[in-house]
């Protein structure tokens, strides 16, 4: 198409309220945007036409912004992919009972109560992290369910049987093992912001023998062993 043809179209596309790209488009992509505006400046577009464009603009921008967030969503669970693959060699690591009881140790220490002769006292409102951490109590240890206890603690304003509940199949201890709920009292008259948030799962096994181990491993990990 001659240059001229091609202004002739490209200005009745644009009388007709098209955008560039979609002029582009339909002319070829040959054109750029620069000499689109320079053969656009003498037309004098109506509001309806001005209004139609405008809306495409949006539309179009939009667009760019969803396939922009579709692409850096896919990079992120590529990344985060390559990230589990260069680590699931440590799956067969926790398989032996040794290694699992380090990280249960590091684990208690870090979350865990800080007396020694009350047994194991350990909560997080985290679900994954009360989950592994009674995983590898019982792959580590040949407990006593019946001397697991659960407590949970909310905010005054939730649903306390539905936490219970909800705790219960996390930790796979029955409801008749969970103690009285512990209700924040500062918390009266204060809605819960976090609609995800379930309180905080407390975990009582009592024995004292296997506090004072798991102390123990963490200790010796730290400074080594007492001479």
């Amino acid at each position: 198409m001659r240059p001229v043809e091609q202004r002739k179209k490209a200005t009745i596309l644009r009388t007709q309220g098209k955008t560039y790209p979609e002029i582009q488009k339909a002319l070829g992509d040959n054109l750029s945007k620069g000499t689109l505006f320079h053969w656009f400046q003498s037309i004098k577009l109506t509001p309806v036409q001005a209004e139609r464009i405008r809306k495409q603009n949006l539309l179009s921008l939009e667009k760019s912004r969803q396939k922009a967030h579709s692409v850096l969503h896919q990079k992120r669970r590529n990344y985060l992919l390559s990230v589990e693959e260069r680590v699931r060699f440590f799956s067969k690591a926790l398989r032996q009972k040794e290694v699992g009881k380090v990280v249960l140790s590091i684990l208690y220490i870090t979350e865990g109560s800080r007396s020694e002769k009350s047994g194991i006292t350990f909560g997080n409102s985290d679900p994954y992290i009360i989950s592994l951490f009674l995983h590898l109590l019982r792959f580590c240890y040949s407990i006593d369910e019946k001397k697991l206890r659960c407590t949970v603690q909310c905010r005054a304003d939730q649903n306390i049987p539905e936490l219970g509940n909800f705790w219960s199949r996390i930790t796979r201890i029955p409801k008749e093992r969970f103690c009285k709920p512990q209700v924040d009292s500062r918390t009266l008259g204060k809605p819960t912001k976090k609609s995800s948030y379930r309180g905080v799962c407390r975990i009582n096994y009592f024995s004292a023998d296997l506090s004072l181990e798991l102390r123990a491993i963490a200790r010796i990990i730290h400074t080594g062993p007492v001479v």
